[in-house]
């Protein structure tokens, strides 16, 4: 069969460079013209937030940034960028921060400046997410996708490895759910299998060594592959599900990524013989879900969402609360049965299998 696809990839500069973070974005920011830039970074990197853009014309230093973006934490930092006439974002964290930047981004069009801390990959998406009411909106707009990118590993190392694994771990389910996300296609695979690689790799050596350089930058090359993979593949059945229980019951966002993705694996991989093939290929393992759960193993990975506060009785509420969001296209059947099966064991925590195909 002959190939036939349309692949998109989004324009985005991207500076990579260990201990040239300030250098990078000191430039990035001039080549911007940038005359009053807004920096957004939560107080654990204020610190490095202030090192890194000391060369810049700051005319604001945000701090209050809280995980899944709320609404009216998205409306006050978009009236503090109104009222210091801001013509520049320059956000320094996590998925958190880069999130509360877009937020910004999305109604006021300023341009943004991305320094990751963490392995998160939002830096390299045009999509958005905010949470009201206990639920969480995502959207795609090309003017939340960061103007430029400056990675620095030096900038992670303070990362504790637990932290390190959660958030690599989201950078592989950004690879695996792209495997068949409704726009796949085999450039965005592509990129998503040498991401899965990069991560898994890079997450190893940083459990074996905190301060191992190259496994940094493994991890922080393999992450933004992962964003590219995602943007353009789109977001599969691992990521709606993840995002209806980080909205609905405030789990933490890296963790419950980690934590959910052997299940949807073992779910979907079936469906997908030659893609699940892949996917055990990248992890180095003969069979999928025994590479993801040796690489969990290995790196202490978390466990279960009940250690992280969800209740086994908000099953139900949250099996309706994601059934609408099933892709229709995924590539097994979904319905309330499996996704009832899937989160009670990632609830528990028990160990996910391979399972043949259908």
């Amino acid at each position: 069969m002959s190939l036939s696809f349309e692949n998109v990839t989004l324009g985005q500069r991207v500076l990579f460079g260990y201990g040239r973070a300030a250098r990078n974005l000191s430039a990035e920011a001039e080549r911007l013209g940038a005359r009053r830039v807004m920096v957004i970074a939560a107080p654990p990197e204020a610190e490095i937030a202030e090192r890194v853009t000391a060369d810049l014309p700051v005319v604001l230093r945000h701090s209050d940034v809280r995980p899944h973006v709320p609404v009216e934490k998205a409306e006050a930092a978009r009236a503090a960028a109104a009222e210091c006439r801001a013509d520049l974002l320059v956000c320094v964290g996590g998925g958190s921060t880069t999130g509360l930047a877009k937020a910004v981004a999305l109604t006021t069009r300023l341009p943004i400046v991305a320094v990751p801390t963490t392995y998160a990959g939002s830096e390299a998406t045009n999509v958005w997410g905010l949470t009201e009411a206990s639920r969480k909106t995502t959207g795609v707009d090309d003017a939340v996708l960061p103007a430029a990118v400056v990675y620095d590993s030096e900038l992670t190392m303070s990362l504790p490895v637990d932290l390190s694994v959660a958030s690599g771990l989201n950078a592989v389910a950004h690879c695996v759910d792209s495997m068949w996300a409704p726009r796949t296609n085999p450039i965005n695979q592509a990129f998503a299998m040498e991401g899965l690689r990069a991560v898994a790799d890079g997450l190893r050596r940083i459990a074996r060594k905190p301060d191992d350089v190259d496994g940094r930058d493994a991890a922080l090359h393999g992450c933004y592959l992962s964003g590219v993979a995602f943007t353009s593949a789109g977001s599969g059945l691992h990521h709606k599900i993840c995002h209806v229980l980080g909205g609905a019951y405030d789990l933490p966002h890296a963790q419950t990524h980690a934590t959910v993705l052997p299940y949807v694996l073992e779910l979907n991989a079936p469906g997908v013989p030659d893609t699940a093939h892949r996917i055990a290929g990248a992890l180095g393992s003969a069979t999928p879900v025994a590479g993801l759960n040796d690489l969990r193993w290995e790196l202490e990975a978390p466990r279960a969402l009940a250690d992280y506060g969800m209740r086994r009785e908000d099953i139900p509420e949250a099996v309706q609360l994601i059934l609408p969001y099933v892709p229709p296209d995924n590539p097994v059947q979904v319905g309330a049965e499996e996704l009832t099966d899937l989160l009670t064991r990632a609830w528990a925590g028990e160990p996910a299998q391979d399972r043949k195909a259908a």
